[in-house]
């Protein structure tokens, strides 16, 4: 039989793809975090970082297409797992035996439904642009970088050079109230996915053992916590006023002119 065959066919081939599909998805949405919290540098690092990312050409599309990949099977392995276990115990039990199961573990598959859902509508939000509200819905006009960008210190993108406005796209889309909770209920609940999916992952992987077990499932519950914290004080800030855009970005110039206009309104 194929060995790639046999790998799905097997419970623990499953697990072993969702564990490995799974770390590269959590090395994703860390980089990604990473990568969101330039907004609160000056518009040139977000920006630049962004126009790096689309300069990639083939090779951001390979890794977009992984990503998908890893998505598809991530979901379709679990959705799997789940309905076998279901046909291996058609009678519920007389009485509760998740006692000793976590709230995290008996949940997972509910907060990773809502995570998939968030993950299509913050694409068609941010990426694609398929679903915009408010300013948001006017075309971003390009940003002219003032200072350059440098990564690891080469030269990325020159000063004068016109790259999209990721940084005032962000700050538009996070000044919606509804985008931003629903943003930050998602990302609680991809971080409440995490604390259960990553202690997991390392025990199909095999490493989650002895005096190790302890220390690794502190290690994953701290990460989550950061995680959170690190996805929340982005529209946090925004909301609040505690960012403010940088005078002269199109962020600054439409949020002003809204302000403006809901006080003449009042």
């Amino acid at each position: 039989m194929n060995p790639v065959c046999s790998l799905f066919r097997a419970s623990i081939g499953k697990k072993f793809v969702m564990a490995v599909t799974g770390a590269v998805l959590t090395a994703f949405v860390t980089g990604h975090l990473v990568g969101n919290l330039q907004i609160f540098a000056a518009p040139d690092k977000i920006n630049g970082y962004a126009h790096f990312l689309q300069s990639l050409g083939p090779a951001l599309w390979a890794v977009r297409l992984t990503l998908l990949a890893c998505v598809i099977l991530h979901v379709g392995i679990a959705v799997q797992l789940t309905i076998e276990n279901s046909q291996a115990r058609p009678l519920k039990y007389d009485f509760n035996h998740t006692i000793r199961a976590t709230l995290a573990s008996r949940t997972l598959r509910w907060t990773g439904g809502v995570v998939l859902a968030f993950i299509l509508y913050h694409l068609a939000q941010f990426t694609v642009g398929w679903v915009q509200a408010g300013d948001f819905k006017a075309q971003l006009p390009g940003y002219t970088m003032t200072s350059g960008f440098h990564l690891l210190g080469f030269p990325i993108v020159a000063k004068g050079q016109e790259v999209h406005d990721v940084y005032s796209m962000m700050f538009l889309g996070f000044s919606h109230p509804l985008v931003s909770l629903f943003y930050i209920v998602a990302v609680g609940l991809l971080s409440f996915h995490l604390v259960h999916g990553a202690e997991s992952m390392f025990q199909t992987l095999g490493w989650k053992s002895g005096w190790w077990a302890g220390l690794l499932k502190k290690i994953v519950v701290l990460y989550c916590v950061l995680y959170f914290l690190g996805s929340l004080v982005i529209p946090g800030a925004i909301l609040t006023g505690v960012l403010q855009p940088a005078p002269g970005t199109t962020a600054a110039q439409r949020l002003v002119v809204g302000a403006t206009t809901t006080v003449v309104q009042r």
